[in-house]
């Protein structure tokens, strides 16, 4: 989330400062800056959306999917895992958990069947 609010928040300042400059300039001026802007807004906006479109497509980091685990079971001091273990810090992308199997820990140990974040 922190990127995107970043994302809105130079957003926000670059539509201010385009908007006083143009309010700055008269009116001959205005209009042909706003034409410029315009322009190269809508190239850059078809640049993204064709590499949206591409194979990879615009990168949101790694994605993991976790779909029908079978049954984990761990002893004293143990780990049982039937979904997903990751770090916080270096997975970014969405993670999908269903459908996974049991996650026994009756001996004493850990278990995790869904996800789990160090």
């Amino acid at each position: 989330m922190t990127e995107r609010r970043a994302a809105v928040a130079v957003t926000g300042v670059l539509v201010t400062g385009l908007a006083v400059v143009l309010l700055v300039l008269g009116w001959d001026d205005a209009r042909k800056v706003a034409a410029i802007v315009s322009t190269l807004a809508a190239v850059a906006g078809v640049g993204v959306a064709i590499l949206a479109l591409l194979p990879g497509g615009v990168s949101r980091g790694p994605r993991a999917e976790v779909l029908g685990t079978g049954r984990a079971s761990s002893g004293r001091g143990g780990h049982a895992n039937s979904g997903f273990l990751g770090r916080s810090r270096s997975h970014r992308g969405d993670v999908r958990v269903r459908r996974t199997g049991d996650a026994d820990a009756s001996q004493g140990g850990d278990a995790n069947t869904g996800i789990r974040f160090d």
